[in-house]
């Protein structure tokens, strides 16, 4: 099988296409025909300083495809089902950009008809902004259509990968979603994904166009770049409200001013799904499965993530692209399943 492997830590041009045996799944494992493969921005940072579990490694967390085979103590009805993958390759050496590759039987999901592009964008995405949007004291544990009827939610760059999943998840459970962007073509992507109020913090006072919409303040921000934002969330957080980091986009270190934050029971919650709680990880993969099922996620340019297509031989390019801030989702195509 053809497959994407570095075996050195480094920038994009360790990444080489070599042929591979076609791996066998172990017990409890799942071999799965790849579709599609989708980049995230952790895929090029563990590709510069990760550990090699194997002494190589494929990278790719998320992607679609078919299973084909199952390990020992998995059920055999699974063979044929269409798959989206979820953490295919932290602490594991298999990752998605492989024409196959094996997982964990709880790392395949159904796609059911959905298409393999849908599925290669959900697993890192979704499953952090579902974390975003439940780690608040007074969040829901659990999403659902009705989950967040009576909040209010701030999404911090809506035109992201996780920007766009929040809002489409914070969506789907009948939140108020609020959003910032940097520019008009941005603030149509968040529009496009859901979002019921679009600010672009370049043109507009961002707390005073919050405080328009919510005088008591918002619930949770889903935030991308604390080291920037930070002044501003202290402002617009309502009681016991929540910011939920997810990246350090702007920069790696924040000063929080403690007596505005103590008056509120205000919450900073950082966010790195690999490492989240079991449960919560659990809960995000049902809650984004259900989303899936009822119609409520979509991608694609209509749906405020545009879609940016890769050959496997371009591994390098697509990589790049991510690093380098590619508006959208980078996908790249593993076979033709």
């Amino acid at each position: 099988m053809k497959a994407i492997v570095y075996e050195r830590n480094g920038d994009a041009s360790v990444l080489q296409q070599v042929e591979r045996p076609i791996p066998a799944p172990g017990p409890g494992e799942v071999l799965v025909r790849m579709a599609v493969s989708g980049v995230n921005p952790t895929d090029w940072k563990a590709r510069g300083q990760w550990p090699l579990p194997a002494g190589w490694q494929i990278p790719g967390q998320d992607g679609a495809g078919v299973i084909e085979a199952v390990g020992e103590g998995v059920d055999q009805i699974l063979i044929g089902a269409r798959v989206w993958l979820w953490e295919a390759a932290w602490q594991r050496p298999w990752g998605t950009a492989a024409e196959y590759t094996v997982v964990p039987v709880r790392h395949a999901v159904r796609l059911g008809s959905a298409s393999f592009d849908l599925g290669a964008c959900l697993g890192i995405p979704f499953l952090t902004a579902h974390r975003c949007l439940t780690a608040g004291e007074f969040m829901p544990d659990k999403l659902h259509a009705g989950a967040l009827s009576d909040h209010v939610v701030l999404v911090q760059g809506g035109a992201g990968a996780v920007g766009n999943a929040a809002v489409q998840l914070a969506r789907w459970a009948d939140a108020c979603v609020i959003t910032t962007v940097s520019s008009p073509e941005k603030a149509q992507l968040a529009a496009a994904a859901g979002a019921n109020y679009v600010i672009n913090y370049r043109e507009q006072d961002v707390v005073e166009e919050v405080r328009k919409i919510a005088p008591d303040g918002v619930h949770t921000i889903v935030e991308v770049s604390a080291a920037r934002n930070a002044a501003t969330d202290v402002q617009i957080l309502r009681n016991g409200g929540a910011v939920c980091v997810y990246a350090d986009d702007g920069g790696s270190e924040v000063a929080l001013p403690i007596r505005p934050l103590m008056v509120p029971n205000a919450r900073w919650q950082f966010v790195l799904i690999y490492t989240a709680p079991k449960a919560a990880k659990a809960q995000a993969v049902t809650d984004v499965a259900a989303a899936v099922t009822q119609g409520a996620i979509r991608v694609g340019a209509e749906a405020g993530l545009p879609l940016h297509y890769y050959p496997m031989s371009a591994a390098q390019a697509a990589h790049k692209a991510v690093e380098d801030g590619a508006v959208g989702k980078v996908l790249i195509a593993t076979s033709e399943a």
